[in-house]
Parts: C-alpha cells; structure tokens; sequence
C-alpha cells in the first residue's frame, strides 16, 4: 500500500499490543522501523518515547506509534520533543480528530486502557485521516 516508515515503540507493558499493531501495519504495507523493547522484562518507558521522538522528529520516520500502560507517561516524554506531537487516543473519534485538527504525528496507547480491537481500528483511522489544515493550522503552528 505505502512505502510511508512508522516508527513503533512501548515498554514493557505496551509490548504485547505493540507487537500486534506492528504486525498490523506490515499487513498493511508499511515500512516499519522497530525501536523496541523486544519483551516483557521491565524498562523505563521516557527511552522508548524519547527515542521514537528523534526519529519523527529526523524525519528517518515519517509517523510513530507508542504504547505503555496507559499511554500517559510515554506521551509525555515524546512530546518533549517540539517537533512531535503525541496524543494519546483511546478510540477512533480521538484518532481522527488528533489528525484532523492537531497534525499529530504521534499516536499513542494504553494498553491497559484500550482493547486490541480498539486500538487496530484507531491505528487504522490515525493513519488514514489527513490534517485538514484551515483555521487548525493557525493553532498547530503555535505549538511549536
């Protein structure tokens, strides 16, 4: 489908459903770059969104997917990163309108939050929805 690179990261938490929503996107054509962790041993979630943040940032990723727990912490660390704008979703009307009206190039979950099931069709609606610009792009501008 595209040759669009997404960067995919979680903790230790977040693996599981990161492991399905990459194998979902190389379902679905994606070129996906892979920043860990790789299992259920314990590490500190601000590496992972700090690491996923430098690559969208870089442009080496053109949109990223993290995942912990709940989403929350590993938001925060990413958005540290003035060039990113991570927004933590919960279903598909929070996954398109963070792309309609934010840009956001981040889409972040919960895994102890949001069910796979929820959190496929939110990735899928993240990546098919365009910013609509407009009067939103006044307001994204002045986030960084």
């Amino acid at each position: 489908m595209s040759a669009i690179k997404i960067a995919i990261a979680s903790d230790h938490a977040g693996y599981p459903l990161k492991r399905e929503l990459d194998e979902e996107l190389q379902r679905l054509g994606y070129q996906v770059l892979n920043l860990g962790t790789d299992g259920p041993d314990s590490v500190d979630y601000p590496d992972f969104g700090h690491a996923l943040a430098e690559r969208v940032a870089s442009g080496e990723a053109e949109l990223g997917v993290l995942v912990c727990g709940t989403g929350i912490g590993i938001s925060i660390a990413a958005n540290r990163n003035p060039r990113v704008r991570a927004a933590l979703c919960h279903d598909t009307t929070s996954a398109r309108l963070s792309r309609q009206h934010n840009d956001a190039n981040v889409l972040v979950l919960g895994a102890r939050m949001t069910g796979a099931e929820v959190a496929m069709d939110s990735l899928r609606v993240f990546l098919d929805t365009p910013f609509e610009g407009g009067r939103h792009a006044r307001r994204v501008a002045k986030l960084g």
